[in-house]
Formats: C-alpha cells, sequence, structure tokens
C-alpha cells in the first residue's frame, strides 16, 4: 500500500503562529517521507530548541527533541550507532548557527550518511524575535531596537567550506520544490544541508512573503511583481561533482551562487559530491563487521538480563596502587 503524507502526521495540535513557514516545511516533509516510501520506524527526526525544534512531534516517526544548539551530536550519535535507521536533523538559523555553529562546522568533516534542515528566518522566533546569526547587517526587524549590529552567517558557504557533501536551499511557501530537495538530499549519500528560507510574519517584516515573491517591484511592461526567487535546475546550472578533480571549482561556484541576494536569489542545489567516503564506509575500513553489527545492535546483556562484558580487565587496568 503507497504511503500518503497523512500517514506522517501525527495527533499533536500544530501551535506555530499563523501564516508561518514552518507549516509548508512540515508539508514538505512530510510529503517526501511518503513519496520515499521510508517506513516510520526507520526514520529519526533530531530538533533542538526554538520554533522548528517542536517538528518531531508532529510528524508521525521516531523523535528525539535535544537540547540548545545540540542538534547534529544527538543525530549523528543515532546514525554511527545504528546506520540502518534515515536520521534527519532538524534546526533553527540560531539553534543551529549561533550556539551550534562549533557543532555545525565540524560534522563537515565527518561526512555522516544524514540530512540536516535549517529553518532559516532571520530571528530567534521562540525567545520573541531577536536578530539571529543569518540577519544581514543593518537590517532592523521590529522586535529589536537598532539596526543589527553584526554580519550575517551565509550557511551555504560555511557549509561548503566545512565539507558538507550535498548544499540545498528552498523555500518554505514553494513545498513541491521543497519536497523535491529534501527528497534529494535524503537520498545522498553523505551529509546533507537544505537552508530552507522561511518568513516569520510575527517578527521578521523585511524578508516576508511579499518580499520573496517581489510584490515590492513590479514590472512596467506586464504590471506583475518580479519575484526574487529563481531556480538553479531552470538556468542550467550543474552541481554535481563527476571527478575529484573538478571539486574545489565547484565549490567556487557554488560560493559564488550563494552569496547571490537581494534582487536574485538562487534555490535548488548548489553542490553535490558522493565520490567523497562517508563516516560509515571510514569506520567500515577499520572495523570490517561495522555495517552488520553496528553497536545499536549488539548484544550487551543474556537472556537474564545479565551483561555479559566483562570489565575487570579494564578496572584493573585503571586501579591506582
Amino acid at each position: 500500500m503507497a504511503l500518503r503524507w497523512q500517514d506522517f502526521k501525527s495527533d499533536v495540535f500544530v501551535d506555530w503562529c499563523p501564516g508561518c513557514g514552518n507549516y509548508g516545511i512540515l508539508l514538505a516533509l512530510q510529503m517526501a517521507l511518503a513519496e520515499l516510501a521510508l517506513e516510520p520506524h526507520r526514520v529519526v527526526l533530531v530538533s533542538g530548541i526554538g520554533c522548528s525544534g517542536k517538528t518531531p512531534h508532529f510528524v508521525k516517526v521516531n523523535g528525539v527533541h535535544t537540547l540548545h544548539g545540540r542538534t547534529l551530536p544527538f543525530a549523528q550519535g543515532i546514525k554511527i550507532a545504528n546506520p540502518d535507521l534515515e536520521v534527519i536533523a532538524i534546526g533553527g538559523d540560531g539553534d543551529g548557527l549561533g550556539i551550534g555553529m562549533g557543532h555545525f562546522v565540524n560534522a563537515g568533516r565527518r561526512n555522516v550518511d544524514m540530512t540536516y534542515l535549517i529553518h532559516d528566518n532571520g530571528v530567534y522566533g521562540l525567545t520573541k524575535g531577536q536578530a539571529s546569526p543569518t540577519l544581514k547587517l543593518g537590517l532592523k526587524v521590529k522586535a529589536i531596537p537598532k539596526p543589527n549590529i553584526n554580519e550575517a552567517v551565509n550557511p551555504l558557504i560555511v557549509a561548503l567550506a566545512a565539507g558538507y557533501t550535498f548544499v540545498a536551499r528552498s523555500y518554505a511557501y514553494d513545498t513541491k520544490h521543497l519536497k523535491e530537495i529534501i527528497k534529494q538530499a535524503i537520498q545522498h549519500k553523505g551529509l546533507a544541508l537544505v537552508d530552507i528560507l522561511q518568513p516569520c510574519p510575527t517578527y521578521n517584516d523585511i524578508t516576508t512573503k511579499e518580499w520573496y515573491a517581489g510584490e515590492d517591484r513590479i514590472d512596467p511592461k506586464t504590471g506583475k511583481p518580479v519575484p526574487r526567487l529563481y531556480k538553479l535546475e531552470d538556468v542550467g546550472y550543474d552541481p554535481v561533482v563527476h571527478d575529484l578533480s573538478e571539486d574545489f571549482s565547484k565549490k567556487l561556484a557554488a560560493m559564488e551562487k550563494a552569496r547571490e541576494w537581494g534582487d536574485k536569489i538562487p534555490i535548488g542545489v548548489f553542490y553535490k559530491n558522493e565520490l567523497i567516503p562517508t563516516f560509515q564506509e571510514r569506520i567500515t575500513q577499520r572495523i570490517p563487521f561495522y555495517m552488520k553489527n553496528p553497536p545499536a545492535k549488539q548484544k550487551i546483556c543474556d537472556d537474564a538480563g545479565s551483561p555479559i562484558t566483562d570489565v575487570d580487565v579494564l578496572f584493573k587496568e585503571l586501579k591506582v596502587t
């Protein structure tokens, strides 16, 4: 029987603000899981703190609601312990690129085979609208008394420099496009990042739904708005690394595209490289039986519940005489 997105809808009431971009992200994620025919018991969503952190409550799969900024360590640990699970980390721009930035960078070094979705709205929504790391320098959203004094973080460029092997961006209100990007990210062999532009109608009154749609600039010939977003796939952009010799040039091209902002904002896949070994493959080189018998599936006690591991040798080594 084919799965529907409704099969991934939990009974928990969704309590985000009306019009929040999170609704589009939630629907796109549920649609992606259904179209990939992923078994719910084999999927794990891991979130941190913030409005985005509630996502695992609303999706009928395994969910872990973790600590502020610690989404990636939890998610990587789960995937390493049981590589058969489909692990998807979810976090906001404040959660993942503020307190969680150290984990964001170091995750790229490992290339664990999992997906990371960032809800990117430029503000700390749950804590009432302070500037997040992705809010541009000089912008003043309505909850802060003066314009933002800090330079913005570009998550795509940081991910490219850190070693993520799939880097993409999509838009919360274009659920069909976002669904396809999430599907590609899940199917990618390696660590995948999807930065999701997500209007916050409550606290961010600058990068709004209307702003992305270009309603502030009208084409004099057609009388219609000129949208700011354009799709990389529509302009013939090729993000795939076909040979390691072209990896550096592909990253540079992706970084150039990632710098575009303002009148033209690209969405789509910026970079994809499946030639880099995943962390699971690296472990297998050292522990050949890892994939067949990972830590989560190893027996640690007998049928009576008694430990089968003898730690006396370890205690003797640690004994201070």
